[in-house]
Parts: structure tokens; C-alpha cells; sequence
């Protein structure tokens, strides 16, 4: 891990701090309304579903139908958020949100709503969420100073807890007394609060990019930053191992109501609110905790403390009991994804943030759908009991493997946007759609500098992959002992504009650097471009 010199020792910042900032709250609560009717009409479709036949399967299929779009479309939704409007991109999505939520309402009042189509209809929520949660994510760092992007992401983990509390509750009472309709028409006044929140918003420095990015070309990079850091790579590796088996609560918590503990609803409700209740808590006590403990022994606790809950859910049938144990389980859950969350987005560069989150979206809410199902599957198969057993059995486990992939520590890592390359002076000004362009470095090294050289080319090797570079490789001069060249070969003339004038940071400049430093003199340059006819490049296939 490479720091920089005289990183300072981080400052608690209070959980509401973010509140503070107008914009943000206004923001902030319209997203709570929203995530309020989410968990409404969550508890609705589970609901509809508990009488049918293999009810285990169809109940956690709700879950999948709801969070496998993050699974598909998370990328391309980054990739439209990193290159378009994030603002009207929000609220086209929440309106047509709206749509969905006033079609499922009118068809449950009328009777007309088997389960295939109630999915179905879950499924376009789903989509809906896909193309929000990356856009809303990448537009926070431009909303709250970047010291307070932990307390924002805690505070966004308390949004959708509090909606954990307040909505299944609700929709419990309403479901008992009027049925699921009104639920379901609810959450369409939710979403329609946001998008006016959305609508009233008018950002005083409205993001601004010279020359829109090609969405493929934009997949391509975002792909491509998270393919080659290791970084953020690791981040989303103990995403996933904690979230796989911490889905089963989520999925299969309606028939422990049911089946084990013999709850209606409401009760259904209560459980939820237990479970967000601690999540709040967590949210709250995040920023102490992190002066506390590191974060891979708060990982060992929470990782305990959710698979000692999944447990006891499994083995007791004593309401009080089981809500207790939920307490922990929502605090776990809270201060093990809000902490990775915040790491992802102050790791991440701006130009490539929306694209960065959306993979952890796609890590985060994929496990979910991928978890819900498998855990399904294992109830119906072996019961209820036995699946509560294996996913418990499996988070201890992912909780001790956090000794064996900590996650990384990013204090002292310089993320702030960097132009240090000299400005290009070429015999003629290419075309931007001009490509592949082959990069050419040659640098001179003294045999005893040799080996911190070509350590230091290692890290130059991943800054190079992550903003542009779709192959790159190091040759040493068969005429010359001591010299060495860098090749790296761009997709076109405009991704190789935006290495010099937008995507480098200050921990790249800092390892390119530390490479020319150890070379002598200067390191010549050369950028080879196209010829005007034919291909830039051939393979030995017989020419025609």
C-alpha cells in the first residue's frame, strides 16, 4: 500500500454534520420519503405471495426481481451518470417510477395481479433503482466536503434503515386494515415527492464535462478503472463475502414471521423494525466506532455478531428473543456496507466515480438477488432451520477471513485530481476518434537503480491501465544496458486527452514521479498515431 508522507491521523466528523448543508438535508429527506415506499411495497409483493404455492421460493424471489437489475444494468447506468445530466437523469428515473407504482396499484384494487406479473412489475422497480443508486452516489461528493463523505454515507444507510423501521410498520397496519393497494399507492406519492425535491434542486455549479464520453467507450473505461485496482478490487471482495450469506435474513425473515413465530403483518413489521432500528444505531455510532477500532476488527465483530444472530433466529422461537438478536444483526449490516461504501467513494476519482459505484452496486444488490434465491431455495429444500444454520455457519466464517483480506487503509492516499503532464506539442492535431495511439517513454537507468525502478514501474504499470491504457508493457534496449522502454497502447487520440487532462490523481503522479526520479535526464516521449490509409495494426493473416 503506498501512502503518502505525513498523512495526519483522521478527525471524527458527527454522523449529522451532512444535515447541516441545506441542499443535502432538502435531498436527503425527499430520499427517505422514496426509500419508505420501497420497503411499503416490498412488504406488499412478499405479503401477496405468503399463501401461494412454494411460497419460500416466490417470497424471496421478490428480493431477486428487485435487486438482480443492479446486477445488469448497474454499469451502463454508471457509465450514463458519469457522462450525462445526473440531475435530469434522476428525476426521468423517479417519474417513471411513479408509472410502475401506479400501475401495480391500480391492478392489486382490481383484482389483477397473478404473481408472474406482480415480479414482473417488481423487476421494473428494480431497473428504476439500478438507474438511481449510482447517479445518487456519485452526485453526494458534490453536495457535502469530502471530510464528511462518512457521515453522509452512514447517513444514507440511516435513510434506508429508518425505511426499514417506519415502512414495513406501516404498510403492516395498512396491509391488516385495507389491503395492499393502498400500499403500493403510497409508494408512487413517495416517488413523486423525490423528483419534486429533484426538480426544486438547481446545483450552483452545475457538473460540467467539454466533450461527452461514448457510452461504450465510457464502459470500456469504467470496466476497465476497476478491472486493474486492486484497491477498490478488494473492497468489493468483502462486500460480497459479507453479503451473501447476510442476505438470507433479508429474503426468508417473512416466513420465520409466519411459519416459526406465528406473526401476522404487523408482527412481520416489527420484525423489519428491529432490524432497522439497530441499523440506525449503527449508522449513528459508525463515526465512533472507526476511533475505536480499525476497520478489519470491526469487520470480526460485525461478521460475529450477524452470524451469532442468524443463529439464534434459527433456533428460537421466542419473539422478544428473536427481536433482540435482530438489534445487532441491523447494526452489523449498517457498519460493515456504509464503511466499505464510503471507502469506494472516497477512493474513487470523479471522472469514473458513478462508474466505480455502480460495480459496487452491482457486488452489493447482485449478491443480494444471487444470495436471496440460493437461501430459497435451501429453505424449500431442507427448511427454514437448516438455511438459517448454513448462512450463519458462513458469515462466521467470511468474518475470520477478514484477518486473511483486510481491507485496505486509504489514509494518507493522495485521490485529488492531478495535471501533470506537459501539454502535448505535436506536428499536427489529430482527429479525438483517431486510434489505437501507441505511447512511447524510453528512460535511462543506472544498474544499481534498477530494481527500485522497476518496482516503481509497477504501480506506473496500474495508473496507466486504470485511465486509459489497454495494454501496456516495459522492454529493456537489446543495444543499450541502460535503457528502458514503456509502451502503452490507448484505445484512441480523445482517451489519451483525458489521461493528460482529467483523470490522473495525486497518488499517480506521485508513482510516475518516483519512476523518473530514479531514471537520468529526461525521459523522451514519442506518441505513434495512425497512418492516414489502412490499418494501424495487422496480424499475420494473408493480406488479400
Amino acid at each position: 500500500m503506498v501512502t503518502a508522507e505525513g498523512a495526519t491521523a483522521e478527525t471524527p466528523v458527527s454522523a449529522w454534520a451532512p444535515l447541516r448543508i441545506a441542499v443535502y438535508r432538502n435531498l436527503w429527506l425527499a430520499l427517505l420519503a422514496a426509500n419508505i415506499g420501497t420497503w411499503m411495497q416490498t412488504v406488499g409483493a412478499q405479503w401477496l405471495l405468503i399463501n401461494e404455492p412454494r411460497a419460500s421460493t416466490l417470497v424471496a424471489l421478490v428480493q431477486t426481481a428487485s435487486l438482480l437489475p443492479v446486477l445488469l444494468l448497474a454499469l451502463p447506468a454508471g457509465a450514463l451518470a458519469d457522462t450525462f445530466d445526473r440531475r435530469h437523469l434522476l428525476i426521468s428515473v423517479q417519474l417513471f417510477l411513479v408509472a410502475v407504482a401506479a400501475t401495480l396499484t391500480l391492478l392489486t384494487a382490481t383484482g389483477r395481479m397473478p404473481p408472474a406479473l406482480l415480479l414482473t412489475l417488481t423487476f421494473a422497480f428494480g431497473v428504476g433503482q439500478a438507474l438511481t443508486l449510482p447517479a445518487w452516489a456519485a452526485v453526494i461528493p458534490e453536495l457535502v466536503p469530502r471530510e464528511q463523505l462518512r457521515s453522509a454515507s452512514a447517513l444514507g444507510s440511516i435513510s434506508v434503515n429508518v425505511a426499514r423501521a417506519v415502512g414495513p410498520a406501516v404498510a403492516g397496519v395498512l396491509i391488516a386494515r385495507l389491503g395492499v393497494a393502498p400500499v403500493f399507492g403510497l409508494n408512487a406519492v413517495a416517488f413523486l415527492v423525490f423528483a419534486f425535491a429533484l426538480v426544486r434542486w438547481r446545483p450552483g455549479n452545475a457538473r460540467a464535462v467539454e466533450v461527452p464520453e461514448r457510452f461504450t467507450a465510457a464502459l470500456r473505461a469504467g470496466g476497465r478503472y476497476v478491472r486493474h485496482s486492486p484497491i477498490v478490487r478488494r473492497l468489493l471482495r468483502r462486500a460480497l463475502v459479507f453479503v451473501i450469506p447476510a442476505s438470507a435474513l433479508w429474503a426468508l425473515l417473512p416466513l420465520v414471521a409466519s411459519r416459526r413465530l406465528g406473526m401476522n403483518s404487523s408482527g412481520y413489521g416489527l420484525l423489519l423494525a428491529a432490524l432497522g432500528a439497530g441499523a440506525i444505531g449503527g449508522g449513528l455510532l459508525l463515526p465512533w466506532i472507526r476511533t475505536r477500532m480499525s476497520a478489519n476488527q470491526f469487520l470480526l465483530v460485525a461478521g460475529a455478531l450477524y452470524g451469532t444472530a442468524l443463529l439464534v433466529v434459527a433456533s428460537v422461537r421466542v419473539v422478544p428473543v428473536v427481536l433482540v438478536a435482530l438489534l445487532p444483526a441491523g447494526l452489523a449490516w449498517v457498519t460493515v456496507l456504509a464503511n466499505i461504501n464510503a471507502e469506494i467513494q472516497l477512493y474513487l476519482p470523479g471522472w469514473v466515480r458513478a462508474r466505480g459505484l455502480a460495480v459496487y452496486q452491482v457486488v452489493q444488490g447482485g449478491g443480494q438477488a444471487v444470495g436471496a434465491f440460493a437461501w430459497g431455495v435451501v429453505a424449500d429444500a431442507a427448511g427454514l432451520v437448516s438455511a438459517f444454520v448454513a448462512a450463519g455457519a458462513l458469515m462466521l466464517l467470511g468474518a475470520v477471513t477478514s484477518q486473511i483480506w483486510p481491507l485496505p487503509d486509504l489514509r494518507g492516499v493522495n485521490r485529488d485530481p492531478a495535471t501533470y503532464w506537459p501539454r502535448l506539442d505535436l506536428a499536427h492535431e489529430p482527429d479525438p476518434r483517431v486510434g489505437p495511439v501507441l505511447v512511447v517513454l524510453t528512460y535511462t537507468v543506472r544498474p544499481e537503480r534498477e530494481r527500485e525502478f522497476l518496482d516503481a514501474m509497477d504501480l506506473v504499470r496500474g495508473s496507466r491501465q486504470r485511465t486509459g491504457a489497454m495494454r501496456w508493457g516495459l522492454f529493456r534496449e537489446g543495444e543499450a544496458r541502460d535503457r528502458f522502454v514503456e509502451v502503452y497502447l490507448v484505445p484512441s487520440w480523445d482517451e489519451h486527452l483525458r489521461q493528460h487532462g482529467g483523470r490522473l490523481t495525486g497518488a499517480d503522479q506521485a508513482a510516475e514521479e518516483r519512476a523518473r526520479d530514479l531514471a537520468d535526464g529526461e525521459t523522451e516521449v514519442r506518441h505513434l498515431l495512425p497512418a492516414a490509409a489502412g490499418p494501424a495494426m495487422s496480424d499475420d493473416r494473408e493480406a488479400p
